[in-house]
């Protein structure tokens, strides 16, 4: 039996023997390590075992980012709102901080941008006062993600450009490669190609290293449209296929949307009508799921690729 599979087996007795304090403490512990790695499923299955035991700050904290990364957002906002509750009654500043950015995530992926900006200042004023450099980096990266939304490139690049220098200070790797995924991100949208797949190439190297397949996923389908800028088609399709399969192994199913979605248009492009099809019939069903606020933009694509599809036919 392994160090993880001895400390699976001992929340598993713990829950079943009503030993709630063991259960919280080992549950959260599991819970982080499988976070960090991308393993969505077993966050969730332990989390909601924790929870059987009565409301748990960590538990729900947990069992919110998994339901987030599932595509379940609603769920996700209560479950945050409710640690977030539990935290501010036992004054702990540092994690209300880290689940108000949290929650910005949620209302962020909901296209609920000012409502994201504004928890977003809420957290980064509490990551300060409690002295948090690697809360605060965090924060200014999704503070970076709201303006690059928003279209104001130059102010999103200068966000993440103060984030990467704190995530290199405090030696945060893991938030070192989202950081520079999400700046080469801005140099894409400026059209500096070159720069973007740099920047995506190093984020690459160090999310593999760290084992954070999630980044890792993205990351190869923003490189994939690196390529497909540069007319690169058949490589873009490649790094298309290998993060989706990451990303439907990790149960990421509003990532899964995204990829599925850039991998049809190339497929259209080359004329693979059939196939496009197939991937935009998922794409809409993935965000009839989650609620993604791209439902209408997906299946009027859908509509028209079928359509030029059915023009095709003979």
């Amino acid at each position: 039996m392994t160090r993880e599979e001895r400390w699976v087996e001992v929340h598993r007795l713990a829950v079943a023997g009503e030993e709630a304090g063991i259960a919280r403490a080992v549950g959260h512990r599991l819970c982080r390590g499988w976070l960090a790695t991308s393993r969505f499923r077993d966050v969730a299955r332990a989390a909601s075992a924790t929870l059987e035991l009565g409301p748990d700050a960590g538990a729900c904290y947990d069992l919110a980012w998994a339901k987030r990364v599932q595509g379940e957002p609603r769920a996700s906002l209560a479950l945050y709102e409710q640690a977030l509750r539990l935290y501010s009654e036992a004054g702990d500043r540092g994690n209300q901080a880290v689940t108000l950015n949290n929650l910005g995530r949620v209302h962020q992926g909901l296209s609920e941008l000012s409502r994201a900006r504004k928890l977003y200042e809420q957290a980064l004023a509490f990551h300060r006062e409690v002295r948090s450099r690697g809360g605060e980096a965090v924060t200014l990266n999704n503070l970076g993600e709201v303006f690059r939304s928003l279209g104001e490139l130059p102010r999103a690049r200068e966000l993440y450009e103060q984030a990467l220098s704190i995530h290199r200070e405090v030696g945060n790797r893991a938030g070192e490669a989202t950081t520079l995924n999400n700046l080469g991100g801005v140099h894409q949208g400026l059209g500096e190609l070159p720069r973007a797949r740099e920047l995506f190439e190093q984020s690459l190297l160090i999310s593999r290293e760290v084992g954070n397949r999630a980044n890792e996923a993205g990351t190869l389908n923003n490189l994939g449209g690196v390529h497909q800028g540069l007319g690169e088609l058949a490589r873009a399709r490649e790094l298309y296929e290998q993060a989706l399969s990451i990303l439907c192994d990790v149960g990421d199913r509003m990532g899964e949307s995204v990829t599925r979605y850039n991998l049809a248009m190339i497929l259209r492009t080359q004329g693979h009508l059939e196939a496009a099809v197939t991937e935009l019939e998922q794409v809409v069903a993935l965000d009839e799921q989650t609620g993604h606020p791209d439902l209408g933009s997906g299946r009027a694509m859908l509509d028209k690729v079928r359509a030029e599809w059915q023009g095709a036919r003979p």
